[in-house]
């Protein structure tokens, strides 16, 4: 006679597998849109002429700091908004993000825009797959990335007056480390999110996870992106 105590057991954790593929799905779709938007909107300014008057313009720097508070009010004030609200603010963030961005077709060819933007969409890939799959728990790099984020940053505020090559190039190959780590740590976050049961949490709590999960992951590919274009040898310089 076969036993079956162990029906239950595996019967909720495919439950929660499940739930988990349903959210982490949810959340790639958002930030899916939100890149969609930022680069429709990016090109579209750098084909129109606007971006050479925006970068020539205070408006850019209001831009800037606008991003920055969007970013921070979101992230502060989730568990507070409305959906509709949470939404807005991502969508209307993608498009901020979109102007500024614009940008880089002042600096960049469009060939070597798009060739970068191909091997992060790879490096990004290859990084979620392996925050999805592994076995190890990279809760603790957290910690040790953040870190490495806050390090990036000031370094960059400093090499503003510095303007040294070697510390830029050094700048570069950190961000690129620590963006490639923290992909892989938000994916696998957001996995356990989903398997402790955000999913039966209601539409409102699923709907404001995925937004702000798309919004960690969306923060990932662009700052990915954007230290990597800085290895493009396609500069008008």
């Amino acid at each position: 006679m076969q036993t079956r105590i162990g029906a239950p057991t595996l019967t909720i954790e495919k439950a929660r597998q499940e739930a988990s593929t349903v959210f982490l799905a949810k959340v790639f779709n958002w930030m899916a849109i939100g890149l969609a938007l930022t680069g429709g909107i990016a090109y579209l300014t750098a084909s129109t002429g606007l971006a050479l008057s925006l970068v020539a313009s205070p408006m850019f720097f209001v831009l800037i700091l606008a991003e920055l508070g969007m970013v921070f009010y979101l992230s502060a004030r989730i568990e507070k908004m409305q959906p509709t609200t949470a939404t807005c603010l991502f969508l209307g963030y993608s498009v901020l993000n979109g102007l500024t961005l614009s940008t880089i077709f002042l600096a960049y060819t469009r060939t070597s825009i798009a060739g970068t933007f191909l091997i992060t969409a790879g490096m990004f890939a290859a990084m979620a797959v392996y925050g999805l799959v592994t076995r190890r728990d990279l809760s603790g790099l957290g910690s040790f990335l953040f870190m490495g984020l806050i390090g990036v940053i000031l370094a960059s505020i400093v090499n503003i007056f510095l303007k040294s090559p070697a510390l830029y190039w050094g700048i570069s190959m950190i961000g690129v480390l620590v963006f490639v780590g923290l992909t892989a740590y938000d994916v696998q976050r957001i996995k356990q999110i989903g398997e402790q049961g955000i999913m039966a949490q209601g539409e409102v709590a699923i709907h404001k996870g995925a937004i702000i999960g798309a919004l960690a992951l969306y923060l990932d590919f662009i700052n990915l992106f954007l230290m990597l274009l800085r290895f493009s040898s396609g500069s008008r310089d």
